[in-house]
């Protein structure tokens, strides 16, 4: 199959080029395709003929986005516009990366599939709009939800931690859950979705809910880092955007592609880092 993949050098965008190595794969970054233009993503999926699109392409910088105008839209919501038309056009389908945080974290629950989105901040916002317009445009479509993503190579909170190890002492958030998510498992989820044909939304995450500290304390004991990691409020670590108190996810969509439990993605992230 060929497939275009737009945003390749993030954490999904490089990891899915691993996972789709049995594929005829283009992969461009946002200085040969700006999904933003709707010429260039015209151009792009004309000259390669893909059999599938990726878009991990994205405007990620959440609390940037509070006061960056119209960028986050044009990334998150007019990109997968212009790529949902072209793609329904060639009647191509599209696979467009979405966000826990569409929603607004007052569940006491897991959130499905099926429940309301009510994003708090801009980025949120913007997400959901990308969402909206790809489920319109184009019928074939697949919205896939993630979450608090890491890689060993990139920014993310992990490494950040790790960066920190040599501190005296290392502060974590510990009143906002969400659900880990290792960037290759979720792009070989992504590789097993695309060949269902079963088309709609998806959440693909680690299973459990995991606060920042929990993820921060489980990584330092498996890399046999003794640091003092103290647990505490968000509070401590003012930000210009809201951030949804609890965004863990589970699936109930058909056909029930699963990733591990946090706890193994982050022993996947460990153990990567050889």
């Amino acid at each position: 199959m060929k497939i275009l993949i737009c945003g390749s050098r993030g954490q999904l965008g490089r990891s899915l080029i691993e996972s789709l190595r049995g594929h005829d794969v283009e992969a461009l970054a946002r200085d040969r395709l700006d999904i933003a233009h709707l010429e260039q993503a015209t151009q792009a999926i004309t000259a390669f003929a893909p059999h599938l699109v990726i878009n991990a392409a994205a405007y990620n910088d959440v609390d940037a986005a509070e006061s960056a105008g119209a960028e986050p839209y044009l990334v998150n919501a007019l990109g997968p516009r212009n790529l949902a038309l072209v793609t329904a056009r060639a009647s191509i389908p599209l696979v467009h990366v979405s966000t826990d945080y569409v929603f607004d974290g007052s569940s006491s629950r897991p959130y499905h599939e099926y429940d309301l989105p009510r994003p708090l901040s801009m980025y949120g916002r913007s997400k959901l709009a990308g969402e909206q317009a790809v489920k319109e445009l184009n019928p074939r479509h697949y919205i896939v939800r993630t979450a608090w993503l890491f890689h060993p190579a990139g920014r993310n909170f992990l490494n950040t931690m790790r960066s920190l190890a040599d501190r005296p002492e290392i502060r974590a958030v510990d009143d906002q859950t969400g659900s880990p998510t290792y960037a290759p498992h979720l792009a070989e989820a992504i590789a097993r979705l695309i060949k269902t044909e079963a088309y709609g939304t998806y959440h693909l995450a680690g299973q459990g809910g995991a606060t920042r500290f929990q993820m921060a304390r489980l990584m330092f004991s498996l890399l046999g880092i003794d640091v003092r990691l103290l647990p505490v409020s968000h509070t401590e670590f003012p930000a210009a955007a809201a951030r949804p108190r609890y965004s863990v996810m589970v699936s109930i969509q058909e056909p029930r592609i699963e990733l591990p439990l946090w706890q193994e993605e982050v022993g996947s992230f460990v153990r990567a880092l050889g």
